[in-house]
């Protein structure tokens, strides 16, 4: 008994320490073009990163912890010590690119971590949910490049004012907004719910005029949407550069708290079984758990990763950054709703990607393609070392602990 004790002690805390090496690897890089653009200092942004990315892991964190949990490993429970195997194996290995300057994405190592405990358990993979996932992935840095691309190609054109174009897109993102699901949104069904869909509830609840939710709902986010516009437009017309600043860092941190909704689940996914089964307490808990570990994970090491992303990637400027967040975010949204695990540092990059084969003024050297084909190769080298060290990892400490 206090065996099993001691083992869901150890990986608690080796879950901390996995969201504090997420909330220092992963969830700095939104924030990267906008210090790239010099709207805000690396300092002040790290601050920025752990607080409000700590706000999205409890916000929105639940399905992807769910999948991770639940979803990826077939014909066995997770158990406390394949948990802690997995979560140490992938906080190691992205500790390791974290010391060297280079993104690891946590999904792929994570994963991949996952992939080796579970084989190591007699367990087998969820095929049909793998495929999924692994779809989505290679298609994350053709639709991100593709749509951050076109974005900058029409900010950095002169057929459309940056006073009409910008408050557009504030206006498309304060739409999706409106509608994204948050924890702390309650439902007549128990369920999470949107802004606009408790907004929209209550009105349809006082007055016939609005007819079914759906109208409702769409309705609320329009008016949303328009107040986004209007304050885009009044920080334009103020002052262009600063209101594009100003823009850029609000983009910035709806794109830090999406990310913290989708990277916390990766610290916490594999204790899902454990912590519900041995502790009996409800998953937010464990999604509290994750926050603490995001926030000073963002605080302490982001820094160092803002900059690898921001200068040796591409320096965007202010324009090409708006270019960039737009499409990490609805890919990350897209991810939250899937309930599939996905790595910010690929997001991100992917958008940089795109946005920073646009030419402009911002002064670019343009994108590494050293510092990218190295960054690949961790992508690919952090899935399948993760699996064999996990893999090997539980095996040892099994024997050692008298489990094997």
């Amino acid at each position: 008994m206090s065996s099993a004790i001691g083992i869901v002690a150890i990986a608690l805390v080796t879950s901390l320490f996995m969201a504090f090496t997420v909330g220092a690897n992963s969830n700095s890089a939104p924030i990267a073009p906008a210090v790239g653009a010099n709207a805000i200092s690396t300092l002040k942004g790290a601050l920025l990163v752990g607080i409000v990315a700590a706000l999205g892991a409890v916000a929105q964190g639940g399905s992807i912890s769910e999948t991770i949990g639940h979803g990826l490993v077939t014909g066995v429970t997770i158990t406390p010590l394949a948990a802690a195997t997995t979560l140490l194996t992938a906080a190691t290995l992205i500790t390791v690119g974290n010391t060297y300057g280079y993104p690891i994405p946590s999904a792929f190592t994570v994963s991949g971590a996952a992939i080796g405990a579970g084989l190591a358990l007699g367990g087998g993979l969820a095929v049909g949910t793998y495929l999924q996932i692994l779809g989505f992935w290679f298609a994350i840095p053709i639709v991100e490049a593709v749509l951050a691309y076109g974005l900058a190609r029409l900010l950095l054109g002169d057929r459309i004012p940056d006073t009409v174009s910008i408050p557009l897109l504030v206006a498309g993102v304060g739409y999706a907004l409106a509608n994204v699901q948050l924890s702390f949104v309650p439902t007549p069904r128990g369920e999470q719910g949107s802004l606009a869909g408790f907004l929209a509830h209550g009105l349809v609840g006082q007055s016939a005029l609005f007819g079914r939710d759906g109208l409702a709902v769409v309705l609320v986010s329009v008016v949303v949407a328009l107040v986004a516009v209007a304050i885009a437009y009044r920080q334009l017309e103020r002052d262009v550069t600063r209101g594009i600043n100003r823009i850029l860092i609000a983009l910035a941190l709806v794109v830090v708290f999406t990310s913290g909704g989708t990277q916390v689940g990766l610290a916490t996914g594999p204790l899902e079984p454990v912590f519900s089964s041995a502790l009996g307490l409800p998953g937010l808990y464990l999604l509290a758990l994750g926050s603490i570990g995001i926030l000073l994970g963002g605080w302490v090491r982001s820094p160092r990763l803002i900059q690898a992303v921001s200068r040796e990637y591409a320096s965007l400027g202010p324009k090409r950054s708006i270019a960039a967040f737009i499409p990490a975010f609805l890919v990350a949204q897209t991810a939250i709703i899937l309930g599939f695990p996905i790595s910010f540092n690929k997001v991100m990059i992917s958008s940089i990607v795109g946005a920073g084969l646009v030419g402009g003024s911002s002064g670019s050297g343009g994108v590494s393609v050293k510092k990218t084909g190295y960054t690949l190769g961790a992508w690919v080298g952090s899935m399948v070392g993760g699996a064999a060290i996990s893999f090997a990892l539980y095996h040892v400490l099994a024997a050692v602990l008298g489990l094997g």
